[in-house]
């Protein structure tokens, strides 16, 4: 499977519950950090989710 490159771009101060538990599941804490992760249907829909508070590129 392919891999992508998920950074964290913008605060997660007043965003709902969700959204922060979603960002943390993902491995994001501080604005700027990279992780990297498996194209898989799960973690698509969980950058969905968040898709306003993070980039994604192909790695």
């Amino acid at each position: 499977m392919a891999k992508i490159k998920v950074t964290k771009r913008k605060s997660s101060i007043k965003k709902p519950q969700n959204q922060k538990r979603t960002l943390e599941a993902l491995g994001l804490k501080r604005i700027g950090q990279t992780v990297v992760h498996e194209d898989t249907p799960n973690i698509l829909g969980m950058i969905n989710k968040v898709q306003h508070l993070v980039s994604v590129e192909e790695a």
